[in-house]
């Protein structure tokens, strides 16, 4: 069975060169990993655009998708709350600024304000 990639070609425009081979530019380029004492992570309260609730963000990761998705867990986890970690950034339900910025420079986030 022929292996089919349509996916892999969504959006490219079609050709009437007989020649045209499709090079896919290369998406999951390797993300360079700062160490946790060089990573400026920043807390914050946001109330805005969710509904009148109140979450604690993080921004300012520098680092794969994997590393992100970890330290959110282990925040979440410890603060016992739910939250989400994408495109950089961590949102933690609910007032944990002050428990969040103890917990990452306790993990070695040095920079975090």
């Amino acid at each position: 069975m022929k292996h089919n990639d349509w996916k892999k070609r969504l959006n490219v425009v079609y050709s009437t060169n007989p020649e045209f081979q499709y090079e896919k530019e290369d998406e999951n380029e390797p993300v360079e990993n700062l160490p946790k004492a060089e990573q400026k992570l920043r807390v914050s309260i946001e109330r805005k655009n969710r509904g009148g609730k109140t979450v604690t963000l993080v921004s300012g990761f520098k680092g794969s998708d994997d590393d992100l998705k970890e330290l959110g867990k282990m925040l979440k986890t410890q603060c016992g709350v739910g939250g989400s970690s994408k495109d950089g950034l961590i949102l933690i339900q609910g007032e944990f600024k002050e428990k969040v910025v103890s917990l990452l420079k306790k993990e070695g986030y040095i920079q975090t304000k």
